[in-house]
C-alpha cells in the first residue's frame, strides 16, 4: 500500500503551538493524508537566515521547534514517512540525525539541494556524489534509508554533457542513495520527466507530488502570467499519466508538495482540494 502524505513546509503558518498543530494534524488525517514529510529544519531550533529565506519563498517554518512532534503524531495518528535533513548534519552530527528519526519511528531521512552549491561545477558534482554515498552508507549501517530530493538547479548541464542530475544518479551507489523525485522541479526547468521517472525503477522510494498552472487574481495588464504551484488537477502537469506509471505504483508514499499560491491563500483548505483530486485519480492499493 502506498501512503499519502503531506509535506511540512505547507502547515508552517497553522502550527503556532501545540494546540494548532495538533489540530491541523487531525484534519490532514481526517481528510485522507496518512503520513506527514517533517523537515529537520522545522521541528528543532533554526538559524535566522533560514527562517528568513523560508518566509521569502512563502513558506514560514513556524514554531514547530517549541513541540514534541513524536506526541502530535500520536495523538493524530499519522505516521512520519520520512525526515527531511541537510548534508551538512548528517555528516557534522549523524547520530543527533539518526535518533531523532528513530524518535518519529520513520526509516527514511531526505536530502535536499545544498544551498550555496555550484550545480554547474563537474568537480563540486562528483565530490558531492561521494558525500552522498559515505553518508548513505552509514545511514544503512543503522538501517535507515538515504533518499535526494531535487529541485530544478540539478538540471544544469555539466560541461555541456551530463546534467548534475544525471552525474548523481551515475555517480552513487544505488542501494545506497535512492531518490525522492520532485516532478515539479524538472517541469520548471523544461525536462521531459516522465522517461527520467520510468528510468528510476526501484531506486524511486518517494514521490512528490505537485500541480503547475496559475491562478488569475486580477486582470494582467499585459497577457502574460507567472507559473507557480497549484492544487492538484488545477495545472496543466500530466499528473493522471503519472499516477499511472508502474515506478509509482511501488513507491512508499506520495508526498503532496504546494510551496504557495493556495486558494485563497490557505494551505488547509489547498490540501483538502489537492486529496479530493488523488482520491478520485489515484488508488492507493497495489
Amino acid at each position: 500500500m502506498n501512503n499519502l502524505a503531506v509535506q511540512q513546509i505547507m502547515i508552517g503558518s497553522a502550527c503556532k503551538d501545540e494546540k494548532t498543530t495538533l489540530s491541523t494534524l487531525k484534519r490532514i488525517k481526517q481528510v485522507g493524508y496518512d503520513g506527514i514529510e517533517l523537515n529537520l529544519f522545522m521541528i528543532e531550533s533554526t538559524p535566522f537566515i533560514v527562517r528568513l529565506l523560508t518566509k521569502m519563498a512563502g513558506m514560514p517554518v513556524g514554531k514547530g521547534a517549541n513541540i514534541y512532534w513524536p506526541d502530535m503524531l500520536k495523538e493524530s495518528r499519522l505516521k512520519a514517512t520520512s525526515l527531511h535533513a541537510d548534508l551538512g548534519s548528517l555528516e557534522n552530527r549523524i547520530d543527533e540525525v539518526i535518533s531523532k528519526a528513530r524518535e518519529l519511528d520513520t526509516s527514511k531521512i531526505v536530502i535536499t539541494g545544498m544551498y550555496r552549491f555550484d550545480y554547474g561545477n563537474y568537480d563540486d558534482v562528483k565530490s558531492l556524489a561521494k558525500r552522498l554515498d559515505k553518508v548513505g552508507s552509514r545511514l544503512h549501517e543503522s538501517d535507515l534509508q538515504l533518499l535526494y530530493h531535487n529541485h530544478n538547479v540539478e538540471f544544469l548541464k555539466v560541461d555541456n554533457k551530463y546534467t548534475a542530475y544525471e552525474m548523481i544518479l551515475k555517480d552513487t551507489d544505488p542501494d545506497l542513495v535512492k531518490v525522492e523525485f520532485d516532478s515539479y522541479w524538472p517541469a520548471e526547468a523544461g525536462v521531459d520527466f516522465i522517461p527520467l521517472m520510468e528510468q528510476l525503477g526501484e531506486r524511486l522510494v518517494l514521490y512528490h507530488i505537485n500541480d503547475r498552472g496559475t491562478r488569475l487574481k486580477k486582470v494582467p495588464i499585459a497577457p502574460i502570467l507567472k507559473s507557480d504551484s497549484i492544487e492538484l488537477g488545477h495545472g496543466n502537469m500530466p499528473l493522471k499519466r503519472i499516477l499511472g506509471l508502474d515506478c509509482i505504483k511501488n513507491v512508499d508514499a506520495i508526498i503532496l508538495e504546494s510551496h504557495r499560491n493556495w486558494v485563497n491563500n490557505n494551505p488547509i483548505e489547498s490540501l483538502e482540494k489537492s486529496i479530493a483530486f488523488l482520491q478520485e485519480n489515484y488508488s492507493n492499493e497495489h
